[in-house]
């Protein structure tokens, strides 16, 4: 029903927006350039043909880009679940499911803990990963994958003008995906709603969006030790990789989220109604989120996860209900700058509908409360200089927390830029590693631990002709993690020692004739006694390509290989339960070379990618994984498509 409900709201949407352009059909100039239109939003005739810069998208910071059809390297590397560059992230074998973390970024403004089950928060879209947009006529986008065995990815998106004033935009992703291992098929869903209004004197200003998302894999706990033999002998007989033990077949784990956002402004006093050079305006943010994470199976597992409640069909469920408001006065001044004074509330409610008595210990069920906290922000823009800054501190309520962020750039030309920045953050730490309930014994804590502390220094040199080079050095205090204890259990831990965390990144692209060589280069270097944080010290992604025009133009073709790389490590498991990474120092992994052979194609708004992942998986040698015991990907080939239509 739901489906059919997008569905027909879908095609009542596209009616509205014909209804109001009207039954001219519109020229298209500048063949695949952007899909140019002599018709403006509202469906009157004009001279005016509109522009592909006319395709606005507006980020949630106020970033304003344009739709770009043009096909890139860089719009390959964004062809993917996430839709966006995956540089850093091992992906699990199934589309869909989780990935492993080869980086790690400890910038953060940031006041309260997260939710928990990090692990399938990758395709979780926070209130910072929605656009709003302003178009001169409708604009659709399509996206389709193939996926792995049974199932598809597709990405549906449709934006209109029905004024000048107002704009909203509705789009769906889901996949479904079975996958080629026993018991990990995939499906989610990510459907979203925007819209975005000013009032004609330019004084009011409004952004909203509703989403809804669910995110459902099975788990299977991944191979066991002697399927790990198998899989690494490379037997012909077990590269049907369905016929290979996996430690169980009954369980799933899901993540569900609704989210209701408002962001309005209105300005007391415009820079026009004056002589000054003053304006002030009041704003408010509202956004209310109610989410859950469940685990279900149909019996225990005690042999994998230890003692449990209850033997046969449970259910482990945790629901986190977060509304959040924030009132803010901003001053905007030619020769100051802008500024801003914000206070804000956040209301939380996390936490499970029993009480647990374990070993004589009662573990309380709820974390609630309210948390009151004040900011501020600064921008200016002096000659070829950019200074921002952002403080918070929560000054009342149960979390403590404060973070301040300080940055400044300076654009030397039209390619070459510096950017320096600061940032400090203390935060508690997650709510699943305060607390945690599940029908499984080991799996119950209430921990009392410090807040995560955070320093770190970056610099960023920007330049197409020179390089885009990156540094940031990171030093993290009472950091928190997931490990097995003595009694093989997986425990919530912190450590109390300051772990320093150094990253230089350079990304290069060198071009001869229609050749490029594109580089991104990552080191890492971690120091830690306790050997918490466990990063690969080189990763690398190399890309040798040939594109150019080809049938008079009419395509443009691309097609090369693309080499990853990443050196050996302690890589963090996986655990199902929790939805979790946790900590290993067993084993190894890493130093398996990936390669990837492409062909992409451009017809007019037409993007088309051919791609034979991991075709060298056969005779460089059975040692690839995601985690331990979980195999990252077989040699397979994938189809998929961008189209877009400008009406």
């Amino acid at each position: 029903m739901i489906k059919i409900f997008l569905a027909l709201l879908t095609v009542f949407f596209y009616y509205g927006a014909f209804a109001q352009i009207g039954p001219n059909r519109p020229s298209r100039s500048g063949g695949g350039q952007g899909g140019r239109s002599p018709l403006d939003t509202i469906g009157k005739a004009t001279k005016e043909v509109a522009k592909i810069t006319d395709y606005l998208i507006i980020s949630h910071e106020n970033d304003t880009t344009y739709v770009d059809t043009t096909l890139t390297i860089k719009k390959d590397y964004k062809f993917n679940y996430l839709r966006r560059d995956n540089f850093g992230l091992m992906p699990f074998s199934n589309l869909g499911q989780t990935y492993n973390s080869l980086t790690y970024d400890f910038e953060s403004t940031n006041l309260m803990p997260s939710f928990g089950a990090r692990a399938r928060h990758f395709n979780y879209m926070e209130v910072e990963d929605i656009s709003y947009y302003r178009v001169p006529t409708p604009l659709t986008e399509l996206l389709y994958k193939s996926a792995f065995e049974q199932g598809q990815l597709a990405d549906s998106f449709f934006t209109v003008n029905t004024s000048p004033q107002f704009n909203f935009s509705i789009a769906y992703k889901g996949l479904r995906s079975l996958g080629k291992y026993q018991h990990i098929l995939t499906s989610t869903g990510n459907f979203r709603f925007t819209a975005n209004y000013k009032t004609k004197n330019k004084r009011y200003f409004v952004r909203t969006h509703i989403i809804t998302q669910d995110l459902m894999n099975q788990e299977n706990g991944g191979l066991q030790e002697v399927s790990v033999d198998n899989f690494e002998s490379g037997d012909p007989e077990f590269l049907d990789r369905s016929i290979l033990e996996v430690n169980f077949e009954n369980a799933e784990n899901i993540l569900v989220g609704k989210r209701v956002y408002l962001d309005h402004k209105y300005y007391l006093l415009n820079k026009k109604d004056s002589l000054s050079a003053n304006q002030i305006s009041i704003g408010h943010v509202l956004s209310f989120e109610d989410k859950y994470y469940e685990y279900e199976q149909s019996n225990a597992n005690t042999t994998f996860f230890g003692p449990a409640f209850k033997a046969s069909q449970f259910t482990d469920r945790v629901a986190l209900e977060n509304l959040y408001n924030q009132a803010s006065l901003n001053y905007s001044n030619d020769i100051i700058g802008d500024l801003q004074f914000n206070i804000s509330n956040t209301n939380y409610n996390y936490g499970y509908n029993k009480v647990v008595v374990l070993n004589g210990n009662t573990i309380s069920n709820r974390l609630k409360g309210d948390v009151i906290s004040a900011g501020g922000k600064y921008h200016k823009a002096f000659k070829k200089f950019e200074f921002n800054g952002e403080l918070g501190l929560n000054v009342a309520g149960d979390f403590d927390g404060n973070f301040i962020k300080g940055e400044a750039t300076f654009k030397l030309n039209e390619d070459l830029s510096a950017t320096a920045a600061i940032n400090h953050n203390s935060k508690a730490p997650n709510y699943n590693v305060l607390l945690y309930q599940s029908n499984y014994l080991n799996y119950n804590w209430r921990n009392n631990f410090n807040n995560t502390e955070t320093q770190q220094l970056s610099f960023q040199l920007k330049s197409n002709k020179i390089a885009n080079i990156s540094f940031d050095y990171s030093t993290i205090t009472d950091y928190t993690y997931f490990k097995r204890d003595d009694d093989n259990a997986i425990k919530a831990f912190q450590n109390n020692k300051t772990i320093t965390y150094l990253r230089v990144k350079l990304e290069k692209e060198i071009r001869f004739g229609n050749f490029a060589l594109d580089n991104t280069i990552l080191y890492q270097n971690v120091q830690d006694e306790s050997g918490v944080l466990n990063v690969p010290e080189l990763t690398t992604r190399n890309t040798l390509y040939y594109a150019n025009h080809i049938f008079k133009k009419a395509m443009y073709l691309q097609t090369g290989v693309t080499f990853n790389y990443f050196t050996k490590y302690y890589m963090n498991a996986y655990d199902p339960l929790l939805a979790e990474f946790y900590v290993q120092n067993t084993r190894q992994y890493g130093e398996f070379p990936r390669l990837d052979f492409f062909i992409n194609a451009k017809i007019r708004q037409t993007r088309i990618f051919l791609k034979a992942e991991h075709f060298n998986s056969a005779f460089t040698g059975y040692n690839y994984y995601s985690a331990p015991n979980y195999p990252y990907r077989d040699f397979t080939v994938r189809f998929g498509v961008v189209w877009n239509f400008f009406m």
